[in-house]
């Protein structure tokens, strides 16, 4: 079976929201998720460029050319949305006004450290604010593809790219598995309906701790 997008992803990772919550969503995948917020389920999405209370992505057509994230990719608004300085912005992010943050990943592993800035030897826009998220958000959420272009494991025993942030993950998201990461190691908790149990551990490098119970999501 064909490997869906990364809106499965991004549906899965929706379910982690809790009402009243306040999240930044990073560059990229993780924006997806503001499409998949439960209906009873109300949060506050924040941009490090400086807005507080982003909505879902607008549909093709409906964009407005100022209304952009702070990966430039368009945005809607929702009531009540305001806009402040890159000051205050991450004083909301370091002063640990997030709940959680939702960031892609070139890299994770079973210690819970991301890395997601920087392949050496190639141009890359920068960490943007993804350092900071990490050490203060209450939850880091990782949200990338279980495997590269070249069939070569994301999930690794240990980052081999410079890191973003040292052990700062909750949890691991990717199109194949929903991972829990703990002081012990990192705990299969789901899978994806379109895959199976030894497909996800022949694609992680990582060791995974197994329980006798796991879900599924799709």
């Amino acid at each position: 079976m064909t490997a869906p997008d990364s809106t499965i992803i991004a549906r899965r990772i929706a379910r982690e929201l809790k009402d009243g919550n306040v999240v930044n969503l990073g560059i990229g995948m993780p924006t997806l998720v503001s499409n998949f917020v439960p209906e009873n389920v109300h949060i506050t999405i924040q941009a490090e460029n400086g807005i507080v209370g982003i909505g879902p992505i607008p549909e093709e057509g409906k964009e407005h050319r100022d209304l952009i994230n702070a990966g430039g990719g368009f945005i809607t608004e929702t009531p009540g949305c305001v806009y402040t300085d890159t000051a205050l912005s991450f004083a909301i992010i370091r002063g640990g006004h997030l709940d959680m943050t939702v960031l892609g990943a070139l890299q994770v592993d079973r210690e819970g450290s991301i890395a997601n800035w920087i392949i050496p030897g190639k141009f890359v826009p920068g960490m943007g604010g993804a350092m900071d998220l990490c050490a203060g958000a209450g939850k880091v959420v990782a949200a990338l593809k279980h495997v590269d272009k070249k069939g070569n494991s994301k999930i690794l025993k240990k980052c081999t790219l410079p890191l973003t942030a040292y052990r700062k993950l909750n949890l691991i998201v990717t199109d194949m598995a929903f991972i829990e990461v703990t002081d012990e190691g990192l705990v299969l908790r789901e899978i994806a309906e379109w895959t199976t149990l030894e497909e996800v551990v022949k694609c992680t490098e990582a060791n995974l701790i197994i329980p006798d119970t796991i879900g599924s999501f799709s």
